[in-house]
């Protein structure tokens, strides 16, 4: 007998493509090793950067699992120039409590330190920790682009070794709207990240990969891992492990707001059942009833309140 069945797929329709904000899709799209994702990962950080890169390698960086298990979050891209500069290339598609500016500032120190590992001298080159963030950064810059650095508080710069930098992906699309001739590079690329998997967006992304030659090779490299069913499966783990932990924090706050409310209420009853007898209306069965409270427990609050009441002997 034939059986009549349709294999499962990852891929929610044969067009729809890879989410490059999502950690590992960033990752796999800059370090497929060909000329078209070698091509728009020197083309990206060279936009970033303001200059051209004329020479760099990819770092392999592969985390101890023990890291990976912990976060799920360890797919930085690690790269080094001709002229011994390093960049550190991360997708943070989530944003979290903690401060992500501290992270990205240590990341930053991290990859300095390891620029300069015999220590035998202090010219070492700069380091560029650079980092594409799906949620917004800092809500008093508009700029979709922020780099910061260590600098004097009147404004001079210290040893511009240490270079941290921000491509703000809520910011850029605030720019929607905007004619596509009218972004400049940095913001073409962002919205590549941001739309590029965004159906409703597809006509407006078709021509800012048209645009540029280096984000029509990202989109390629994209494109053919869209293609590929172990691409979709890791995507869908990656983010059902984001939706496991986002919904495990969820849960653990519920029930910390819980056993607060709870806290709150047997604290209420407490002190109305001391303003009960306090008043010496009542009886303390009367109490007990009128407040929720077993009887023992007000028969307790009573000797606490007689014993703190009661005049000192001499």
């Amino acid at each position: 007998m034939k059986n009549n069945y349709t294999a499962q797929t990852q891929r929610p329709s044969p067009t729809a493509i890879l989410n490059p904000r999502c950690d590992p899709v960033f990752k796999s799209m800059f370090t497929k090793g060909t000329k078209e994702s070698d091509f728009a990962l020197k083309d990206f950080i060279s936009t970033i950067l303001g200059r051209n890169i004329i020479d760099m390698k990819l770092v392999p960086n592969e985390e101890p699992v023990e890291i990976l298990n912990e976060k799920q979050m360890c797919f930085d891209v690690n790269v080094t120039f001709d002229n011994g500069e390093k960049a550190e290339l991360e997708m943070q598609g989530r944003n979290q409590d903690y401060d992500y500016a501290s992270r990205a500032e240590i990341h930053a120190a991290k990859l300095l330190v390891s620029n300069n590992k015999r220590g035998d001298n202090y010219d070492i080159g700069k380091v560029y920790q650079i980092s594409v963030v799906n949620f917004e950064f800092d809500k008093d810059d508009n700029s979709p682009l922020s780099w910061y650095n260590m600098r004097k508080d009147t404004g001079g710069r210290l040893g511009d070794r240490l270079n941290v930098i921000f491509l703000d992906l809520v910011k850029i699309r605030r720019l929607t709207d905007t004619p596509v001739e009218q972004l400049s590079k940095v913001e073409k690329w962002g919205m590549f990240f941001a739309l590029a998997d965004n159906e409703k967006y597809q006509t407006y992304v078709r021509k800012i990969i048209e645009s540029e030659e280096a984000i029509m090779a990202a989109d390629s490299v994209v494109r053919k891992m869209s293609k590929d069913e172990a691409e979709w499966f890791r995507q869908n783990s990656y983010e059902n492990a984001i939706w496991d932990y986002n919904h495990g924090m969820y849960r653990a706050e519920q029930r910390g707001i819980e056993k607060g409310i709870e806290k709150g209420r047997s604290e209420t009853k407490i002190e109305n059942a001391k303003n009960f007898l306090r008043l010496n209306k009542l009886s303390c069965e009367e109490i007990a009833q009128c407040c929720y409270l077993p009887l023992e427990m007000v028969l307790s609050l009573k000797d606490e309140l007689d014993k703190h009441h009661a005049p000192a002997t001499q």
